[in-house]
């Protein structure tokens, strides 16, 4: 479907656009997030949060359809512009010579992925944890949407690690296997749709707004958009951990309310060998050891050797699927 421009795609062509995941993560590493003003996962934040002001209400209300359709249409009409402009860019960019495009598509998928910064951002719990349970809770509630004042400091060191196994799917491999299938407007698709949702997903009141009805578009989008990447994540962590009983845990992953963040979750829970827990709501590996300071840092650690596992695997992928373009 994609690169559809090359009519006569060489083998140094399929080589060089088939490593553009890898160079992007490589510049991810090296140099992390490029600044707010320049970054596109800001300018969308930017646009839900405008149109979110006028979109969901200040009260609860029972069955709101009008909400519930002024949420999708207002969603589709972002999602359009998103991809339009990653369509438009794509397009200039495999103008070029294919050496010189995929460059350019790297330094265009970049913003759309972060690791770097997710896996510093945790560390960070862990270190401010260390100096004081307050600074950890202050730390912590940078990652996460729920409530961290109650948290002691093992559910914060719990919900650090969730966030790290959560968003490795949602900031790395996700936006990788859209990419891979429908190239740079199917990476921002993804990111916009996950963007949408962390900013209007909510199952009640935020921020002084009710989106039950308002958010439900971008909640279920998200979730079908994800549904594949959480598993493949799972499944990266259970081969980084040197296998995982396959059963255990889709049981386990099917605990939390999410059809997809469990999955993530559980494989890092089982791997660490440590129970994670998000109070009144679910229990992850319930057998478990209670996480410690290390633990935190044995998260990263498998963390990145996923992202490394998937660097071969994503440049098959679209080698392979390039090659059909080619041969077609």
């Amino acid at each position: 479907m994609w690169f559809g421009q090359f009519d006569n795609l060489g083998w140094l062509g399929v080589a060089a656009l088939a490593c553009v995941p890898a160079l992007a993560l490589a510049v991810d590493a090296l140099w992390g997030e490029p600044p707010a003003p320049l970054h596109p996962v800001v300018w969308m934040g930017c646009g839900l949060g405008w149109c979110g002001e006028r979109l969901a209400p200040l009260s609860p209300r029972a069955q709101d359809f009008k909400s519930f359709w002024l949420g999708a249409l207002m969603w589709c009409a972002l999602a359009a512009i998103v991809l339009i402009v990653a369509l438009g860019l794509e397009r200039l960019a495999l103008q070029l010579p294919a050496p010189l495009a995929a460059l350019v598509l790297v330094l265009l998928l970049k913003p759309l992925l972060a690791w770097r910064m997710l896996k510093g951002e945790v560390l960070a719990v862990e270190v401010a944890l260390s100096q004081s349970l307050p600074a950890g809770r202050e730390r912590l509630a940078r990652l996460v949407s729920r409530d961290v004042e109650r948290l002691d400091a093992a559910q914060v060191r719990e919900s650090a690690i969730e966030s790290l196994a959560e968003n490795l799917s949602d900031s790395v491999v996700a936006p990788i296997f859209w990419f891979v299938l429908l190239g740079l407007p199917g990476a921002a698709l993804y990111r916009f749709a996950n963007t949408a949702d962390a900013m209007w997903g909510y199952p009640g009141m935020r921020d002084g707004r009710y989106w039950q009805w308002a958010g439900k578009w971008a909640a279920r989008v998200d979730d079908v958009l994800s549904w594949l990447p959480a598993r493949l994540t799972a499944l990266l962590l259970a081969q980084v951990a040197r296998g995982l009983p396959l059963r255990t845990l889709a049981h386990e992953a099917r605990k939390t309310p999410s059809p997809n963040s469990g999955w993530p979750m559980a494989a890092m829970a089982l791997a660490l060998g440590v129970r994670l827990a998000k109070p009144n709501v679910y229990v992850l590996h319930p057998r478990g050891r209670q996480a410690g300071p290390l633990d935190t840092r044995r998260a990263a650690s498998l963390g990145s050797q996923a992202v490394l596992l998937l660097v071969p695997v994503a440049a098959l992928a679209l080698a392979a699927v390039l090659s059909c373009r080619a041969v077609g």
